[in-house]
């Protein structure tokens, strides 16, 4: 991979970049709004006995989350851009991520649910005053909102936390939502594959109002040709894998992978259980029914994504790979905002928002196809990619290092676009996820790759392959 330095980002539209206060205003307190109406259906969704249990030890108690939902706020729009006075300053610690781990938030001297959620509502009162009252603009933490658009993003980012937590607790549903929409059934998917022509494309954005440090800056990215799959990877054919010993087989594993799959005693993803018949059947925020055969797989790491990837005879797409099979339009050589364009996603484009609690069929969502022919690669599932989590060429941390900075070059591979609990605020076909590679509560999936053929390298560059 060529990495070119920073290029003008020709992805975003002017739209968000040029509306009126007045405009970002609204759109913020909508944006807030959705969040908490999220925020409160998931922590009302259970009694106080599950708010204030440790579900698993890879997550905090959900009272924890909620509560440091309101001291980020607090942090950073009441006291940094409001200039207002702490509200709970003794409490900044325990709900400081960095200072405690998600197994031992449990052990600490928390906020009781009634006093997390008088504090949440507080500080969101102080908020929206300091909207009404702070000019958008001369400091680049509050242009075109940008300190509301993060704080956004960061309590929907926790509301996916948390319904992960739903989906590790036991015990009977409470959460409900209608089932997605039908996909077209196998026959009529098309191709699996879709050849990307080698070239150039704008990686990233130097333009996008709300996108956060580690996107930034744009610049040009050169990769040769490659195939990429035109879906995920389904349930059925994941089982494949599992049945013909995928499992018990280490050629298809890293020594890394292999490794961790005998100590975890890895046998299929996380949450499916096979009966005595051989039906395999899953376990979703508490109903236990038999595996879809045509959704994407979930809960799945990236060591399992690789090893069934190599024993297709493919591997995992790179970051760059993915971010141009979404992004990229060979027609005008520009990088959309979004696969589908620069519309704000619709309930027709994507599933995304918690508007469904499991990953839709392939191919319901025709509307979200990208310009090279991919489909659902924004929500369904986070997408494991084969790339370590690295700053972009360029990068500028803002505005804070405990974001970004602070995690490159350590044990993480990126993820990329969104599950059905990423809300739309939340993720762009820019927005860059990363998670330790043996990590599966997450809502986790994969499509494969693989390098194209010098054939298919030369049809993608129009260079004839036959004589004269």
């Amino acid at each position: 991979m060529t990495e070119v330095p920073t290029v003008t980002d020709p992805a975003a539209p002017d739209g968000d970049a040029t509306e009126s206060e007045a405009a970002v205003r609204d759109r913020v307190v909508r944006l807030l709004e959705r969040s908490r109406t999220r925020s409160i259906a998931l922590t009302d969704a259970v009694d106080e006995a599950d708010l204030v249990a440790q579900h698993s030890p890879l997550m905090s108690p959900l009272v924890w989350d909620l509560a440091h939902i309101g001291s980020q706020e607090e942090l950073w729009l009441v006291r940094d851009v409001g200039g207002r006075e702490p509200l709970r300053p003794e409490i900044d610690g325990l709900y400081d991520a960095f200072q405690h781990s998600r197994a031992s938030r449990v052990d600490l001297p928390l906020l009781t649910p009634p006093e997390a959620r008088a504090y949440v509502a507080e500080v969101r009162d102080k908020a929206l005053d300091a909207l009404g009252s702070t000019p958008l603009r001369g400091r680049r933490l509050v242009e075109h909102g940008f300190a509301f658009g993060m704080i956004v993003q960061h309590e929907q980012q926790h509301d996916e936390t948390m319904l992960a937590t739903h989906q590790l607790r036991a015990g009977a549903p409470v959460l409900h939502a209608e089932p997605p929409p039908p996909g077209p059934g196998p026959a009529r998917l098309g191709p699996r594959e879709v050849l990307v022509p080698a070239g150039p494309f704008v990686q990233g954005t130097s333009t996008e109002p709300w996108a956060l440090d580690n996107e930034r800056p744009a610049h040009t990215v050169d990769l040769p040709a490659f195939v990429i799959d035109t879906y995920p990877v389904t349930n059925a054919e994941y089982t494949a894998f599992v049945e013909a010993g995928g499992y018990d087989d280490p050629r298809w594993w890293s020594a890394r992978g292999w490794a961790h799959r005998v100590e975890a005693d890895l046998r299929a993803p996380q949450f499916w259980e096979r009966d005595a018949s051989g039906t395999w059947w899953r376990r979703r925020f508490g109903v236990v029914e038999p595996v879809p055969a045509d959704e994407p797989v979930l809960h799945v790491c990236f060591h399992e994504a690789a090893a069934y990837a190599a024993w297709t005879g493919k591997r995992l797409p790179t970051e760059a790979e993915w971010e141009k099979a979404a992004r990229h339009d060979p027609a005008t050589g520009r990088s959309r905002r979004y696969p589908w364009g620069d519309e704000e996603p619709g309930a027709g484009h994507a599933n995304l928002g918690q508007r469904h609690l499991q990953p839709a069929p392939l191919g319901a969502y025709p509307a979200g196809v990208s310009a090279l022919g991919v489909h659902q690669m924004l929500g369904d599932v986070w997408e494991w990619c084969d790339s370590g989590w690295e700053p972009y060429p360029g990068f500028e941390m803002f505005p804070y290092p405990e974001y970004s900075q602070v995690f490159f070059g350590g044990d993480y591979k990126v993820l990329r676009g969104g599950s059905f609990g990423t809300d739309p605020s939340a993720v762009r076909a820019t927005f860059r996820n990363w998670d330790h590679p043996i990590r599966r509560q997450i809502f986790s999936g994969f499509r494969c790759a693989r390098d194209a053929s010098a054939a298919e390298a030369a049809e993608s560059s129009g260079v004839p392959t036959g004589g004269r």
